[in-house]
Parts: structure tokens; sequence; C-alpha cells
């Protein structure tokens, strides 16, 4: 459902339901996971690598474009037709935190017996990297340190 659509009043004021209302699915996360993290752009390569359906496909890239995360590119290799690449946008950039640390996650309480598939590593150094609540000051903090609390205005 698009952002622009009529919501409910919890699907307006909360962010997650928002956010979720957009990539709230396996497909897309997947989809997300392969362009952000393995660089993955063309509906070919994806189809490949995902083994979903092409209806599937172009659906959830076609709602992807509409909602600003990714843009179409047109390419066209010699003898063929024109295509279009799929490449996030910054919004979509912005995305690859949600996923490293869903990664995070499954790392810790989901790990297969061989191990992580991807370590997140800092590009220059190759030191292991994780994904944290960081504070104004640049100070990490513990998940029990951070406090939700309502916007002003929000009463719920």
């Amino acid at each position: 459902m698009s952002s622009s659509k009529a919501a409910t009043k919890e699907e307006t004021v909360c962010s997650i339901a928002r956010t979720l209302e957009v990539v709230g699915d396996k497909w897309t996360f997947l989809i997300l996971r392969e362009s952000a993290l393995r660089g993955v752009s063309r509906f070919a390569d994806f189809r490949r690598e995902l083994g979903i359906a092409p209806d599937l496909l172009t659906g959830r890239l076609t709602a992807l474009v509409d909602e600003g995360i990714m843009e179409k590119r047109p390419y066209r290799e010699p003898g063929s037709r024109t295509r279009y690449s799929y490449h996030l946008t910054a919004a979509g950039e912005e995305l690859r935190l949600i996923l490293a640390a869903l990664q995070q996650w499954g790392d810790v309480h989901r790990t297969p017996a061989r191990g992580p598939s991807h370590l997140r590593r800092s590009a220059g150094a190759g030191r292991p990297v994780s994904v944290a609540f960081v504070d104004d000051t640049g100070a990490v903090l513990s998940a029990e340190d951070v406090a939700f609390t309502p916007a002003q205005g929000i009463t719920r």
C-alpha cells in the first residue's frame, strides 16, 4: 500500500507501521538485501538469485520505485531491446542499516551450524562492525538504556 493512500490512525502516527506498508514482506527485504549488500540491479539477476516469480518481482520493484526507495535506469546491451536496472536511492541506501541490524540479530539468534553467510566489516581496515544505538554525543548505548518516549502531542 502506498503511503499516499488513506491509513488508519495508528498507521499514520506510527513510523514502524508506515515503514512496514512499504517494505514489510519477505520478498521486498530480499530484493533490498540483494541490491544493498550484493550489488544486484538487473531483473534477471534478482530472479536468478532469489528464485522469485516474475510477476512478484515486477510488483515489488514497481512498489520500491513508486515509494522512492529504488530508481529505474535504462540500459541496452548490443542487439537487445532497452531494459531497466534498479538502483537504491538515498532513501534506499539508508535501509542498509535496517538490513544490517536484521542480519546481526540473525547471526546471534538464528545462526545456522556453519555460521553466518556474511560478515559486517569496515571497508578500509576490515574490522568487525556492529549495529548499535548511538546517542548524540557518539556514545554507544545498550538496548536497555534506550527509552522510546512519545513525541510531543502523541498520547499513545
